[in-house]
């Protein structure tokens, strides 16, 4: 298997959060409104972690995931461990690609 990396060496990352209470009651509102308010309510809520976790600027995140509470994000290993001890995060995983 390989992954892609970039020239400072950061990989895509996928990043699964812990159960979030507020994440499944918006998950619930199937209207065109609570649509939108948990793709905000999500994005927010990854962009406030990586801001607490992560120095601006060493990392970019590709995409929130709405089907699962999580998202992708292109960071370094020793960024990948930072996230593996976050408060709220369940599982930080390398993207495997296979050849």
């Amino acid at each position: 298997m390989e992954t892609k990396s970039s020239d400072q060496g950061q990989e895509l990352h996928f990043v699964f959060m812990n159960y979030d209470p507020e994440y499944e009651r918006l998950r619930a509102d199937r209207t065109k409104k609570g649509a939108y308010e948990l793709d905000m309510y999500l994005s927010t809520k990854h962009d406030e972690l990586l801001a607490r976790t992560l120095q601006p600027g060493t990392y970019r995140k590709t995409l929130s995931l709405v089907i699962v509470d999580g998202f992708a994000v292109e960071i370094s290993s020793e960024q990948a461990e930072s996230l593996r001890t976050a408060k709220g995060v369940r599982l930080v995983e390398k993207n495997q690609e296979l050849a």
